[in-house]
């Protein structure tokens, strides 16, 4: 069995090998090659943590397991340089169910919501998007304009935060693309973005229609849980929507406000996966709004995991031990 450190993760997953492992997923998805688990998540009643499990199985890519973990909202205060968020990705031999491997998964969850974010910008995005503007300064925005910045030739970076003391974090990732940023107000950051990703934990829509102007596309990767909301569902509305899966779309992520006020249906809600294989079209013309609902699929999980377990053996990092 192999066991790859959460210590190592970083230095052997780049963002490039997240995004090609989560397009191929979102693939294999549509094709029916791939299909997610029903995702288990519970208060334990201990240390306020909720913890869980998400798993499937991937038939073209013969990778089968699950992420175990969740959130541990103390863990800073009390335990120095230990996340809140806190998960391993168990993967298994579908040919025998045996242990192939245990991967370290906190630094792999950030890296391959990221990568999601970008698959919808690479297949969605208008080819001439300039201006990215990021909602949300949080831990996980660093990441996503990495990977952003990898699918588009972007000449600048504007961004909002509910506490702009946090900003300095999209300042500074965007300088070290090279990319000049400025804080701007919503209307502003609307007005002139050509794509813009919202990854917050709002419960209340940010973002509104009246923000949003012809040809933008919008990565909503927050909203991963019944109640929360980052944009105003008036904006799905309005725009051909996408998604990583339908289900979890219109039961967890931005998606199920917008059916509950009526203004969607679960048909007119596509998965990213259809675009990657062309069997969909996608952006349907340059004055079109086109909007990914991200919710997060156990299958990104496991095709991460996998990824660096290969990338892992390849470097001579792979620990590999008898079980």
């Amino acid at each position: 069995m192999i066991i790859v450190p959460e210590k190592a993760c970083p230095e052997l997953m780049t963002l490039d090998a997240a995004v090609e492992a989560v397009e191929a997923v979102f693939g294999a998805m549509a094709r029916g090659d791939a299909y997610n688990f029903p995702v288990v998540r519970e208060a334990i009643g201990h240390a306020d943590a909720l913890y869980g499990f998400k798993g499937g199985f991937d038939r073209a890519g013969l990778t089968l397991g699950v992420k175990a973990g969740g959130y541990w909202p103390h863990n800073l205060e009390r335990y120095e340089g230990l996340g809140n968020h806190q998960s391993t990705v168990f993967l298994f031999d579908p040919d025998t169910g045996r242990p192939v491997a245990v991967v370290g998964g906190n630094y792999l969850t950030a890296a391959r919501t990221a990568a999601a974010s970008a698959v919808s910008i690479r297949h969605l995005a208008r080819k001439d998007s300039k201006v990215l503007g990021m909602v949300g300064a949080g831990h996980q925005s660093a990441f996503q304009m990495r990977a952003a910045a990898q699918q588009r030739d972007f000449e600048r970076v504007v961004g909002w935060n509910f506490h702009p003391e946090m900003l300095s974090r999209l300042a500074d990732t965007a300088a070290e693309l090279g990319l000049p940023f400025q804080a701007v107000e919503l209307d502003q950051l609307g007005a002139e973005s050509d794509v813009i990703i919202t990854i917050t934990s709002s419960n209340s829509p940010i973002l509104k229609r009246e923000h949003v102007r012809p040809g933008t596309h919008v990565a909503c990767m927050g909203t991963d849980t019944k109640g929360k909301q980052e944009v105003e569902a008036e904006l799905l509305g309005a725009a051909e929507v996408f998604t990583d899966e339908v289900a979890q779309s219109v039961s967890i992520g931005e998606a199920q406000h917008a059916i509950a006020s009526g203004l969607i249906a679960e048909g007119d809600i596509a998965q990213i996966g259809a675009v990657v294989n062309g069997t969909h079209a996608g952006r349907s013309s340059a004055e079109a709004i086109t909007l990914f609902d991200g919710t997060g699929v156990g299958l990104q999980d496991l095709a991460v995991a996998a990824s660096v377990v290969q990338l892992a053996r390849a470097a001579g990092k792979a620990i590999e031990v008898e079980f």
